[in-house]
């Protein structure tokens, strides 16, 4: 299987199926496993119920039984709009076809809205795990501002027949502190319900963003918003693969050590995610990086190395959207598929 990865690798084949992580070691995570609800999970304080979803999550789909997750997220028709979402193929105004998408792409879940899910959990809930996404941001709001609100509640999600809710957190954004106290009563409110939780751990500030370099995607920064994200115990931390570092000297807030930039990471793009897993608590919350905006016809390529980039820094896997449903969905198959191939691959190995 590694030589039908090959293609879309280009030049970078050597570069990241090679490379070795020389700052924390691959000895000192929790890595993702066939048993990991056993092995890991089982120690913590959820309740069984949570367990049992756990597993069926990494029980379902084509990474069933690998310790793996796929997860396809559909919830831009709120968070950009349905028209920018869903223009490129508009197929995907309807929910049951984001259903179906899931489906026959293998997904271990489907991540999407209350109202994607909840106009068809009749006749799909039963048949692919539901994760109910409960706030979003708006675009509709003129001038427009930026932060994430309650569309739903953990029971309505539960009474669907989903098996774990999702949410957003803008950390150091304005807002930050109300949405944590949010989340983290939704949370509990979950577990005791039996669902899984998962924490999409984004970073919010025009402060972040300098004129030299975005550091939104700073390992230091997301790696922070991860270690937050786990304190509410997310049972899993969604995060953007980061693209460089040192935002809390950049930025000139905060606290850090110089050992993290001289020791623990490097500018290697599979060294700055494991300081993303890291962070969530060596791996014993499992990380799902996000796939990214549709580019066109580098949407494969750009698949594949932030798959391989996940699983080498430690990773549980990834949650791909836009770049599958913007396009014919025998092509979003095929998108999912070769993300999934990469941790189906098992000559691709921990860093």
């Amino acid at each position: 299987m590694i030589n039908k990865l090959e293609e879309y690798l280009d030049n970078n084949m050597k570069y990241l199926l090679e490379y070795e992580c020389k700052g924390v070691k691959k000895e000192l995570l929790h890595l993702p496993v066939p048993n990991f609800v056993d092995k890991i999970m089982s120690h913590s304080d959820r309740p069984n119920s949570v367990l049992r979803n756990m597993q069926l999550i990494l029980n379902t789909g084509r990474l069933a039984n690998s310790g793996y997750i796929s997860i396809l997220p559909v919830d831009q028709g709120i968070e950009h709009t349905g028209g920018a979402a869903f223009a490129p193929n508009p197929l995907y105004f309807d929910p049951e076809n984001i259903i179906k998408l899931a489906i026959e792409g293998g997904c271990n879940a489907v991540a999407s809205t209350l109202g994607v899910l909840g106009a068809i959990a009749r006749k799909y809930a039963h048949k692919i795990p539901f994760i109910v996404k409960i706030n979003h941001n708006e675009l509709l709001t003129y001038p427009t501002i930026y932060d994430q609100t309650l569309f739903a509640n953990v029971e309505q999600a539960f009474q669907m027949g989903a098996v774990g809710v999702g949410a957003t957190i803008y950390f150091g954004s304005a807002e930050s502190r109300r949405q944590i106290i949010e989340i983290s009563q939704a949370f509990k409110i979950a577990h005791e319900l039996g669902m899984v939780t998962i924490l999409w751990c984004y970073l919010r500030n025009s402060a972040f963003k300098t004129t030299e370099k975005d550091y939104h995607l700073s390992a230091d920064l997301t790696g922070q918003a991860n270690h937050l994200g786990v304190t509410i115990e997310a049972d899993i931390i969604k995060q953007k693969l980061p693209e460089n570092n040192n935002g809390f000297n950049a930025i000139n807030f905060g606290k850090t050590h110089n050992l993290v930039y001289e020791q623990l990471t490097s500018d290697h793009p599979i060294d700055l995610t494991r300081y993303q897993v890291v962070n969530c608590y060596m791996g014993r919350i499992g990380l799902i990086n996000s796939g990214g905006p549709s580019s066109g016809e580098n949407d494969f390529d750009e698949a594949v190395r932030t798959a391989i980039i996940n699983k080498r820094a430690g990773g549980m896997g990834l949650i791909c959207g836009r770049k599958a449903f913007q396009r014919p969905m025998i092509e979003g198959v095929k998108l999912l598929n070769i993300i999934q191939d990469v941790y189906l691959t098992k000559a691709i190995t921990i860093a």
